[in-house]
């Protein structure tokens, strides 16, 4: 029987669902200058974090769909194991910026965020750099084991385009 993680109208999953790993750099933008700009923090916070959610959730997804993929063609390595790691680095960086949000939401306007918070700040800017570090290696050693040795036994121009 096949999983819901398989196969949609004859596609692997995993090459549908990666794709939406652009939410994570657009969301690392967005919380590192939450952690700069209160004013953007209150303002879109909210949505900054259920996007983080979002992420989190599609990272899961392609990873346990990559297994799927993966059971029918191969393991790449080190595809694979990069793959495993990257919901750990979402996981954390998700939930550092959830709790930041959390707290943040509750400063006045008026006072300048206590120093633990701004430690907090820190922690999400670092944590979101490293996911997007993370998920740009990821993703180069999908498109690496995926078309690296079709790029090296082809030649451009040597298929003639349809008439």
């Amino acid at each position: 029987m096949e999983s819901a993680l398989d196969s949609v109208a004859g596609l692997p999953v995993h090459a549908l669902v990666v794709h939406s790993v652009i939410l994570i750099p657009i969301v690392a933008i967005a919380a590192i200058w939450m952690a700069i700009r209160p004013t953007f923090s209150r303002r879109f916070g909210v949505a900054v974090v259920i996007f983080a959610v979002i992420s989190l959730i599609a990272s899961v997804i392609s990873r346990l769909s990559g297994e799927q993929l993966a059971s029918r063609i191969g393991y790449p390595d080190p595809h694979t194991a990069l793959g495993n790691v990257l919901p750990i680095f979402i996981g954390v960086f998700t939930l550092l910026l959830l709790l930041f949000w959390l707290f943040d939401r509750g400063v006045p306007g008026n006072r300048q965020r206590p120093t633990w918070l701004r430690i907090l700040a820190v922690g999400v800017v670092v944590s979101a750099v490293l996911a997007v570090w993370w998920t740009v290696r990821v993703g180069h050693s999908g498109a690496e084991a995926t078309w690296k040795a079709v790029i090296e036994n082809t030649t451009p121009g040597s298929i003639e385009p349809p008439s």
